[in-house]
């Protein structure tokens, strides 16, 4: 009896705690490995439910667990990773979970012992942890946050690689209909239920932590977008460049400009030209990483700087939000109009500052801007940029950009959309 109380308490706990991190993630418009914590919890919440209540000796049930425990620590290590700005190992990750996958299900076939099959998942979830563990120690990041998370880490690789082999080492053999019943079921469902508090106090702090930060510094917010203003966009610069340089790191930067807009706001006026801002920074927001920083840098101009990531990604990243807006509605504008954006993408070389790579990223939004907007320049691989969208002739709506000759059939889809105006 006591057993199936803590088989149902232990998802009913993961379930509370991925309802708590959805909330922190929504009400505190947090970054997106905030969320990706909560879907981990309530994949983890199915592994237990599935582990509990199907049958044991069924041959599904081993597998359907595995699942769904497997995309729980994907999903985790991908969050930890993405909040201090390391790669996931995504491919590795995958070749984990399929080379188990097929283990397990030899296992399954060829004996009744769960003993083999237990020690194999569980080889399988502590070599994903592993993997974090790896890159969040290489991210050295010293704050007592990063340390508490990196020993919670250290702690479920241990855990998973040492507890199944010296539970069977006493327990000898568990046919699949004696497994409820066993040593190791009433072992490891105390296991995972402490793991779990551990592990959701750590991650809940980090994120109070973010949170608290987030509110201490809205005052560097511009109010329109939630993206950082000028001033404190810069002063992020400031500090993150000579930290790349210092740890060798990839940084990139996006700089964005809404086409058209004086047009926007003439025809629509300045309410659909908010809105539309409004809209740009929102996208920006939930498209990158929690380890970049957005800002916006003028009326219509944003910035992205992308930590740790090479040039063809960031450029590639300035397309996804390049075609994302060219598909996204706006308040006040007719139902058939989209707007577009245009994009310079620049990576940091060696020593340079931000003032040089910034000039560089914008000299490449002005060629974008003038080959025909709604694209990508690249200031590292100049002449072959990424074109997508109609073009259209260069106007003076940029105070970097030179008076061209008004060619009015441009504005035509606007104007004839945009009624009496």
């Amino acid at each position: 009896m006591q057993t199936q109380i803590l088989g149902l308490l232990t998802p009913m706990m993961a379930l509370l705690f991925a309802v708590t991190f959805a909330v922190f993630w929504k009400a505190g418009r947090m970054k997106r490995h905030v969320l990706g914590f909560a879907i981990g919890y309530l994949f983890f919440a199915a592994g237990f439910l599935a582990t509990h209540l199907l049958p044991a000796n069924a041959f599904y049930t081993f597998h359907l667990t595995q699942f769904f425990y497997s995309i729980g620590c994907g999903i985790f290590v991908v969050s930890t990773c993405e909040r201090v700005g390391q790669r996931p190992y995504l491919p590795l990750l995958l070749g984990i979970y399929i080379a188990n996958a097929l283990v397990l299900a030899l296992a399954v076939n060829f004996t009744n012992d769960v003993g083999p099959r237990l020690i194999l998942i569980n080889i399988g979830y502590g070599s994903m942890f592993l993997v974090n563990l790896v890159a969040l120690l290489s991210a050295q990041r010293s704050d007592w946050v990063d340390k508490a998370i990196i020993a919670v880490t250290a702690i479920q690789v241990a855990d998973f690689f040492i507890r199944p082999t010296l539970t069977m080492m006493f327990e000898q053999t568990i046919p699949a209909e004696e497994y409820r019943g066993s040593i190791y079921y009433s072992l490891i469902g105390l296991v995972l239920g402490v793991k779990s508090i551990a592990g959701a106090m750590v991650l809940m702090g980090a994120t109070i932590v973010e949170w608290t930060n987030s509110l201490r510094e809205s005052s560097d917010k511009d109010p329109l977008t939630g993206l950082n203003n000028r001033a404190a966009f810069e002063e992020a610069m400031g500090r993150i460049i000579p930290r790349a340089h210092t740890e060798d790191k990839p940084f990139s930067l996006v700089v964005a400009d809404i086409d058209h807009f004086k047009q926007v706001n003439d025809i629509w006026g300045h309410q659909a030209g908010d809105s539309a801002i409004s809209g740009f920074g929102k996208l920006i927001q939930e498209t990158i990483r929690g380890c970049d920083t957005a800002g916006r840098i003028g009326g219509e101009e944003f910035c992205v700087a992308v930590w740790n990531c090479p040039n063809e990604p960031a450029e590639r990243l300035a397309d996804r939000i390049r075609t994302a807006f060219a598909r996204l509605e706006h308040d006040g504008l007719n139902d058939d109009i989209r707007l577009t954006a245009s994009f310079g993408v620049a990576t940091v070389r060696e020593g340079e500052s931000y003032e040089r790579l910034f000039a560089r990223a914008d000299a490449a939004l002005y060629r974008a801007k003038s080959n025909g907007r709604n694209r990508v320049e690249n200031d590292d691989n100049k002449g072959q940029s990424v074109v997508q969208g109609s073009q259209r002739e260069p106007t003076n709506e940029r105070g970097s950009e030179q008076q061209a000759p008004s060619r009015e059939p441009e504005l035509v889809e606007l104007k004839s959309a945009g009624g009496k105006g």
